[in-house]
């Protein structure tokens, strides 16, 4: 499907931006490169040694490479032609937070490309603390370490409800089902996401922003197949609450209950693109669990570089331009602040 070309605003016959910043969490590219990865990662929030050489050995299962930076690569590309053909022809950055290119050199070489004000979309879709207020805090540090010369960066708004965002999801849910074959007509859909500290979820609007995608997808669906919301790759200390149900403990529910589903449907709504925690915590681990169960099982894919994805971005960028600020965040985004402790969201 061809994407769509939404009008430019009149009012930016002379665009306020420079540039495109895509902003990512990064990941290693080689098996030296996993240590350092999520010792940056986790830096100064002690966490234990074990429990980095434990994390570390999923990424040796996949060669010491996350798939995020291949993600990327292809949604730089994806975005630049996107915006080449149909406005407003901005050149395409990328950085991130955790592993090269640095968010800080990405900004260096802005600056001395002479961007002054650059577009950020984020590849998370959500309000909330670690996928957003982070971002938003390595930005402001990132232009701190390059000095005056730094561009400006304006972040678009968290999309979790956008048709772009959405109707990926929608296809590739059809899919994974009709890749069941005859266990898709009592299947059951989960929605999994990566889970938080309650106290975070309780003061950012997180949870429900989750919860609302799912019930886009779910409605947009064209079934009447039961669903629900799991919550997976949870880190941080025993003793700390996090959301529930979480993924694992959820499958064993469903294969329990006395109308077991036929098959079941992992929706990865918590992600715009392959992280570790798909690859691993789904394809490897949830689908192992599940085939212990019994129960047929079928990942939906991320929307990766899908049409209505890559145009919704361009449509963020067209609609900052014509609404302007006060479109970062919602009320209460980023109110958590964490104590010094393990970060809220496992590396990768």
């Amino acid at each position: 499907m061809a994407a769509s070309a939404t009008a430019l605003p009149a009012s930016t016959a002379v665009a306020p931006y420079d540039a495109l910043l895509v902003l990512s969490f990064g990941g290693p590219e080689g098996p030296s490169d996993v240590m350092p990865f999520l010792e940056r990662v986790t830096g100064g929030r002690g966490v234990p040694p074990e429990r980095l050489a434990a994390v570390a050995e999923h990424y040796q299962l996949f060669g010491g490479v996350s798939p995020i930076n291949a993600a990327n690569r292809s949604l730089v590309a994806a975005v630049s032609e996107e915006l080449t053909s149909h406005g407003p022809a901005l050149p395409v950055y990328w950085g991130n937070r955790n592993w090269h290119p640095l968010l800080a050199d990405t900004l260096q070489q802005m600056a001395d490309d002479g961007v002054g004000r650059a577009a950020c979309f984020v590849t998370s879709a959500y309000g909330g603390y670690s996928s957003c207020r982070q971002y938003l805090d390595d930005i402001a540090a990132a232009r701190t370490a390059v000095g005056a010369g730094a561009p400006v960066v304006d972040k678009l708004r968290p999309f979790f409800d956008h048709p772009g965002f959405i109707s990926p999801f929608v296809d590739a849910t059809a899919a994974a089902l009709q890749s069941l074959g005859p266990a898709a007509a009592g299947a059951h859909l989960v929605f999994c996401a990566h889970s938080i500290p309650v106290a975070q979820s309780d003061v950012t609007p997180y949870a429900a922003q989750v919860a609302s995608a799912c019930g886009l997808v779910a409605s947009q669906l064209g079934t009447a197949l039961p669903w629900t919301l799991a919550w997976q790759s949870r880190s941080g200390p025993p003793t700390q609450p996090w959301l529930q149900p979480d993924l694992d403990a959820h499958l064993a529910s469903l294969a329990s209950s006395s109308s077991p589903p036929t098959g079941v449907v992992l929706v990865p709504i918590g992600f715009v693109a392959d992280h570790m925690e798909v690859v691993y915590d789904l394809d490897v681990v949830a689908a192992s669990q599940a085939a212990s169960l019994g129960l047929p099982l079928a990942r939906a894919a991320t929307p990766g570089v899908a049409p209505a994805f890559v145009a919704m971005i361009r449509s963020l960028i067209v609609e900052r331009l014509s609404v302007g600020a006060g479109l970062d965040c919602g009320e209460g985004c980023c109110a958590y602040q964490p104590a010094r402790r393990p970060d809220a969201q496992s590396p990768g």
